[in-house]
């Protein structure tokens, strides 16, 4: 018995493709004889001997996958040619569906139009707390992501500039729109003594994404005066022992299939969102900052005095207008600034992630002492492939993501809403549980964003007056994707070049420009993440992705544990880059041809750009990065009073030079 095809048939209408199978779809040749999940063929062939081969389905992931195998000992004439034409027919019956989410009457709830389309979403929404409202943000969300990406060469115009406008008294050093990430970075700017308004869209507090992180990482804030010690032990619900990192491997051949890479201290610090915000929350009154919750942005008017910011109140409707030094932009994935910034291309890869923090998984189907960081159950189903994380929470309660990497497309945008369908449909196959007895506590998701960066200057982060972090940013990892960790690791240097542009007022774009997260050593793994996104329409072997992923993550399994360490928190050099690249390439010499078929060569000569730019940072750090920041800083004081410009254009490359290859500084 020989496999000969594998397919996926990107439907979980799995009844309607073995009725198609078994009573429409007929052989070019050869006998068919209905079988329990398929069919089998039978054909005399010239020799007069009878081959056989076996066809049949099964379902997984919510899509349904086929499988032809050779059920005699004798080769069928024209097997090549059936195996074609059944692979022709299959797709052309069942094509790609990009579904949009239906229409919500005025007299509707959100439950009543969503039950037909996704009848399990609607269900254990309304077993979660707030369900309703986290329900209507996420269909929020959704058409909100989907008419950002359906038209980038028409976005929407936000950004107003006024010339010659009277100088005009204002409030505020800093307003900060989005009150998740931005709400670390308007503490921090806060205690340094600036003015500063938060604005939020939601009630401030509320987050539907959980928070986790190393204790290494946290410790930069800690260092930097943001937080105490206490403050964030206080914050931690959970510390797992270990981190599992796998993925499926039963279609991979042996030289793929790889070992469970062991994580320790990776993500393995759970923080209770509530409590850092509300310790943000304290922080930002105690330092004078005002907050402004349930208003949403409407628009930003620039002039040379200043940014004045139009608002609308959620709850009375009432306009809202502020006056800013400057605009900080941290709305993520929902900000229309980013788009305008850059021509309705601020991103072009995102993770659509839902989850669910929730309590009654069985302990001896998961001991909640250790964590899944990277998990897959299953190959590629519908044209993602679906990854899992698995993250212990407070007492018994877990915190569970399902996600999957996408190149943003107009007629694909991404749904979070068929995400949550497979959620609460295959959650039980990742994790053996009773869905009828789990408590859900709260639901979690997002559009977690990412921007393939050629260089420091290849994404717009600024503009006269406004200046874009953390997701609205989107310059963090396009491998590991987490926009917090970013935040965490690089707020150091951001708030120190932020405030050193406040002081001296450089609030121009190019100024601004000097202020962000970019690194060399992360923007070369995007080719990487490529390798995780299935094109839009493209038939790739269901086992494709598991198979890179499995070459990657198992030979960071047979590394020294700092390595993995170091490779998943952006420490990435130029060294352990290329000597990974090359025993990848070993263990798997079609890695490159797999890659390019899925990036194409336009995208792998965009990426030896990105190469070439981390090469020169790595330079520059072994001939000048030992030595000459802390010269600079010890011209400072003579230099920044004299030249306050040239002194934010040499702090910020003294950062970068050490930053760009995994050698973070204070």
């Amino acid at each position: 018995m020989q496999q000969l095809l594998y397919i996926e048939i990107p439907t979980p209408q799995v009844e309607a493709v073995k009725t198609w199978l078994q009573s429409e779809y007929q052989p070019p040749f050869g006998k068919k004889s209905v079988a329990k999940h398929g069919f089998i063929l039978d054909r005399q062939n010239r020799s007069g001997a009878i081959a056989q081969l076996s066809v049949f389905l099964w379902t997984l992931q919510r899509t349904t996958y086929l499988k032809v195998f050779r059920w005699s000992d004798e080769v069928m004439d024209g097997e090549k040619d059936f195996l074609d034409h059944l692979t022709k027919a299959a797709r052309q019956a069942f094509p790609y569906e990009f579904k949009q989410p239906p229409a919500i009457a005025a007299n509707q709830s959100i439950f009543e139009a969503l039950a037909a389309e996704y009848p399990l979403t609607v269900k254990f929404f309304q077993r979660i707390p707030n369900g309703e409202y986290d329900l209507n943000r996420v269909y929020w969300w959704e058409k909100r992501w989907r008419e950002s990406v359906k038209s980038p060469e028409t976005p929407k115009n936000v950004i107003f500039t006024e010339a010659n406008s009277p100088k005009q008294d204002l409030q505020y050093d800093i307003v900060y729109l989005g009150g998740a990430l931005g709400a670390i970075h308007a503490a921090m700017l806060a205690k340094l003594g600036y003015r500063v308004c938060l604005v939020e869209r939601i009630p401030f507090g509320r987050m539907n994404r959980e928070w986790n992180i190393s204790r290494t990482e946290f410790q930069n804030l800690i260092n930097f005066g943001l937080f105490t010690k206490e403050e964030f032990e206080s914050m931690i619900t959970a510390e797992y022992v270990d981190g599992f990192n796998k993925f499926f491997d039963s279609n991979n051949p042996p030289h793929l299939k790889a070992k469970v890479l062991h994580t320790p201290t990776v993500l393995n610090i759970a923080i209770d969102t509530n409590s850092l915000l509300e310790i943000c929350s304290k922080k930002l009154h105690q330092y004078g900052a005002v907050i402004c919750d349930r208003t949403e942005f409407q628009k930003v008017v620039i002039s040379d005095s200043g940014a004045t910011i139009f608002a609308k109140n959620l709850e009375t409707s009432a306009e809202v207008i502020l006056n800013s030094r400057l605009v900080i932009d941290a709305m993520g994935s929902a900000s229309a600034i980013a788009q305008q910034l850059n021509a309705g291309q601020a991103f072009d890869s995102v993770c659509p992630t839902v989850g669910a923090v929730l309590e009654g998984i069985d302990k001896h189907v998961w001991d909640s002492q250790y964590g899944d960081v990277l998990f897959s159950h299953g190959d590629i189903s519908r044209g993602r492939q679906l990854i899992w994380e698995l993250f212990p929470a407070e007492k018994d309660e877990l915190t569970i993501y399902l996600f999957h990497y996408h190149q943003v497309h107009p007629e694909n945008a991404g749904s979070l809403l068929e995400m949550y369908e497979d959620f609460f449909t295959i959650l039980p196959e990742y994790r053996r549980c009773d869905m009828e007895k789990l408590v859900w506590k709260k639901a979690t998701f997002g559009y977690i964003t990412g921007h393939y960066s050629l260089n420091e200057d290849s994404k717009k982060c600024a503009f006269d007056r406004i200046l874009a972090i953390g997701d609205a940013a989107s310059l963090q990892s396009p491998l590991v994707f987490t926009g917090f960790g970013s935040l965490v690791r690089n707020l150091p240097r951001l708030a120190t070049l932020l405030d050193t542009a406040l002081k001296h007022d450089l609030l121009n774009a190019d100024d601004l420009n000097q202020i962000n997260a970019y690194q060399s050593n992360i923007a070369v793994t995007w080719l990487f993440s490529k390798g995780m996104m299935v094109p839009t329409g493209m038939h790739l072997p269901p086992e494709r992705v598991n198979s890179m992923l499995n070459t990657f993550f198992g030979l960071l399994a047979d590394e020294p544990q700092p390595v993995s360490d170091r490779f998943i928190k952006d420490r990435l050099n130029w060294l352990m880059f290329n000597r990974l690249a090359l025993i990848a390439a070993f263990k798997n010499p079609k890695l490159i041809l797999w890659i390019l078929q899925m990036a194409g060569t336009k995208d792998l000569l965009k990426w030896l750009s990105s190469y070439g730019a981390f090469t020169r940072s790595s330079l520059a750090n072994a001939l000048l990065g030992g030595w000459l920041p802390q010269l600079m800083r010890s011209c400072q004081t003579w230099l920044e009073p004299k030249n306050p410009r040239l002194w934010l254009r040499l702090l910020s490359w003294s950062y970068a030079l050490n930053y760009s290859v995994g050698k973070p500084v204070d």
